[in-house]
């Protein structure tokens, strides 16, 4: 596809004002994951819920790399993945069978976000899973399911086995696969996510050192995860935190993603 992202026309006074938002704070979201390095080229998607409707969603507009992504690029899909405005780009309704699933089973889970990264493949492919070694896996941990592998998750019939895995949890680790986050909002989504990536990268470089790991007691866990809940509020809370820092990063990088 070789429409330039800055010829693609705003929406900002084309799209309700709630839903406009939600557009900045998801185009906001890839960038965030290109600079963090989380992305796998364009073959993993975060999606975000339209506000006031149950069955349309944001996706990326497939083939657009993650620090192209713009408010206005995002593309307006149903359920099954099909664009719902014109728009000049594809999207890949293949790669939406996993949001799917979630966004239908999960009213709360208004943003789905999904990696390939180094580190979540290397601990998805542990038997163990991830480990109850650092502080920062420790509120993971007490959210956090596992899926096991079936495929590509390409496939329709894989949907009720992989809700079911999620349950009410926050993370999911598809095993052999990648990571998963869900969110009430996309700063939400984005903060667990940076919790389970980073909890996989402590977890990967301590293994490389070759010498026996420490694991937290089962009781420390549950009582430092209270700790942190009485502390910040709901489960969520720390999105609401460091948001407006991460915007202020990235406006300082290159505010484009607004447009």
């Amino acid at each position: 596809m070789n429409t330039p992202t800055h010829s693609i026309p705003s929406l900002r006074d084309k799209v309700a004002p709630e839903e406009w938002a939600v557009r900045v704070d998801l185009a906001a979201c890839y960038r965030l994951v290109a600079h963090y390095g989380w992305e796998d080229l364009v073959f993993t998607h975060i999606t975000a819920r339209v506000p006031g409707t149950e069955d349309q969603f944001l996706i990326n507009p497939y083939g657009m790399f993650f620090d192209e992504i713009t408010a206005s690029s995002l593309v307006k899909i149903d359920l099954q993945g099909n664009k719902l405005e014109d728009s000049p780009f594809p999207v890949n309704p293949a790669g939406f069978v996993i949001h799917s699933a979630i966004h239908a089973a999960r009213h709360d889970a208004r943003c789905v976000l999904h990696t390939h990264t180094l580190n979540g493949v290397a601990v998805s492919t542990q038997r163990a899973g991830l480990l109850p070694i650092s502080q920062h896996a420790i509120s993971v941990l007490a959210s956090l399911g596992y899926h096991d592998f079936e495929g590509p998750a390409l496939r329709d019939d894989e949907k009720p086995r992989l809700v079911a895995d999620l349950g009410d949890k926050t993370s999911l680790v598809l095993k052999n696969h990648g990571l998963l986050t869900v969110g009430e909002t996309v700063a939400d989504a984005f903060v667990a996510m940076y919790y389970l990536e980073t909890s996989c990268a402590i977890q990967v470089r301590a293994q490389s050192g070759g010498g026996e790991l420490i694991p937290v007691p089962k009781e420390v866990i549950e009582s430092a995860y209270a700790q942190v809940v009485a502390a910040t509020g709901r489960r969520g809370s720390r999105g609401l935190l460091v948001w407006p820092g991460l915007l202020r990063r990235l406006d300082r990088l290159d505010p484009s993603y607004r447009a």
